[in-house]
């Protein structure tokens, strides 16, 4: 079986919420967020992430809205991920993220690590739910 190694990433204009899988790629985990500073450090956060899990997809959060269209902020996503795809030469795959930071409250509430003060854990708990709802995805279709 071939080894599956993919980060899902929350993208928020001030954190990246970051997960990753194991590799059979059944089980996403939240690994990291990103304070976001410019562009290039985020860039350089992300090729460090990439190298040490031996990345080779990613996987971003589309905030689709209620009524299936993109809305500016997930039009700004896009072209956000379309350039990292390009500068870190990897593929990128979109994945509707609607209701995930609820998901991820409600997940931290459940294990009593929920914090308001505390947001890049939902950014990072989000970006395990939008990587665990894409292995879904796959599993079901193969």
């Amino acid at each position: 079986m071939k080894k599956v190694c993919v980060l899902g990433l929350d993208v928020g204009k001030k954190r990246i919420g970051v997960a990753g899988c194991d590799g059979t790629g059944l089980i996403a985990t939240e690994l990291i967020t990103i304070h976001r500073q410019s562009f290039t450090s985020d860039i350089e956060k992300l090729k460090k992430l990439i190298e040490t899990r031996e990345a080779t997809k990613l996987v971003v959060g589309l905030p689709i809205l209620m009524d299936g269209s993109l809305g500016s902020q997930a039009k700004q996503i896009q072209k956000f991920g379309n350039r990292i795809s390009t500068i870190l030469n990897l593929p990128i795959e979109y994945i509707d993220e609607r209701f995930t930071s609820l998901e991820a409250v409600s997940e931290l509430k459940a294990q009593r690590k929920y914090s308001s003060y505390e947001k890049g854990l939902v950014d990072c708990y989000a970006a395990k739910i939008i990587l665990q709802r894409w292995l879904d995805q796959r599993h079901i279709a193969s």
